[in-house]
């Protein structure tokens, strides 16, 4: 394993850090509190290539890799957890779906547009009452000659409103049998698909979640991803990847937080000194930073086993698993050092402490991460 920072990888986190500090940083406490989900900012990533990270560039992307793209995320978290979230289910689940299983054809139809934020991409997988169940899914799609009949709701949804494009996992099958789920590509505006409720969160409020409902969608069989039956095994491994993604989210999140809580320490003086002096306010410190560079190392060793090809459903779960946990908790405890004023808008932390939560609950919650762990460490 080789996890030798390149100089591409520190010019791309630079170029993230960069424009997160100039365009999301005056802002975000603006969106958070509005919920908005400012597409125009994701149009200004696309530009520089950060909406199709991964992307080869015979189809329009940046053609990186996932030490790249860790970065990225890492970058913009550090800033603001909301953006990270949306440019992580962008990058991985939807744009990441058609680069895995779609056909030449949908590459060169989609994976264009995509990396460059023409179209904002869903994913749709999970459903109000079969989060972790996925396989009992209740969306339907139903062959009818050269179509497909899509019936159902897709619930917590990143994009569910805005994305111009998603990929959705249906039942094609009996509930609970095997190899029963087929997945599609469904465009906005196509008849029978519509927004339902968005949510009102706690954190990562500037990314939008919503509902999508199918009401005798029909949609050709042209813009099926895949076999049919094939529809759960392709998003497991799509969130293998996708779990990358949230570990570096989690990271950045508990960066951004331990980094301020540093900043304020030294700072903020008490009996005549900062606070940093106190043992009860350095030993906080030196367990967030050890918990980050714990975090840093399982994401790396997933970045290279993923970038090498080889197995790593495990250490993408550890990864996600750990680092989610160590955004909430480093989150928290900044809170703790800032004391009364952490609990306030004014400072930054009490913004990573929401934003933190959804990372240990998103993409597959820390149990399920757990389940995938034990499962592969006792086969």
């Amino acid at each position: 394993m080789n996890f030798i920072t390149t100089e591409l990888t520190i010019q791309v986190a630079q170029t993230a850090k960069e424009f997160a500090i100039q365009y999301i940083k005056p802002h975000l406490m603006e969106w958070d509190e509005s919920q908005e989900f400012p597409v125009h900012i994701f149009k200004e990533m696309g530009k520089l290539g950060m909406m199709g990270v991964l992307v080869p560039e015979k189809y329009g992307g940046s053609g990186l890799g996932y030490f790249e793209y860790n970065a990225i995320i890492q970058e913009i978290a550090k800033v603001c957890g909301s953006i990270g979230l949306s440019l992580a289910a962008h990058n991985s689940l939807c744009t990441g779906h058609i680069l895995a299983f779609g056909n030449e054809e949908q590459k060169l139809k989609y994976l264009p547009k995509l990396a460059s934020a023409q179209f904002i991409g869903a994913w749709g997988l999970t459903e109000a009452n079969t989060g972790s169940d996925a396989g009992n899914m209740k969306t339907t799609a139903i062959k009818d000659g050269d179509d497909w009949i899509i019936n159902g709701t897709k619930s917590w949804i990143t994009h569910g409103k805005s994305g111009d494009v998603t990929v959705v996992i249906c039942r094609t099958g009996e509930a609970r049998t095997k190899d029963n789920s087929t997945t599609f590509i469904v465009e906005r505006g196509t008849p029978g698909f519509n927004a339902g409720k968005k949510e009102n969160k706690l954190g990562m409020r500037a990314s939008e979640t919503a509902e999508m409902i199918f009401d005798n969608c029909k949609i050709p069989d042209a813009n099926r991803i895949g076999e049919v039956g094939q529809g759960f095994k392709q998003s497991m491994k799509v969130l293998d990847g996708g779990r990358i993604s949230i570990a570096a989210l989690g990271l950045g999140i508990a960066k951004g937080a331990y980094e301020a809580s540093v900043k304020y320490a030294k700072e903020r003086h008490q009996f005549d000194q900062p606070i940093a002096n106190f043992q009860g306010i350095s030993f906080k410190l030196a367990d967030m930073a050890t918990e980050i560079e714990s975090a840093d190392l399982l994401i790396k060793q997933a970045c290279d086993l993923k970038q090498r090809h080889l197995p790593m459903t495990k250490e993408s779960a550890m990864a996600k698993y750990y680092s989610s946990e160590v955004a909430v908790k480093v989150s928290t405890d900044a809170v703790q050092i800032f004391g009364g004023y952490g609990y306030t808008k004014d400072y930054p932390v009490e913004k990573f402490y929401r934003d933190s939560k959804l990372c240990t609950i998103g993409e597959g919650t820390s149990e399920i991460q757990k389940l995938v762990i034990s499962r592969e460490i006792l086969k």
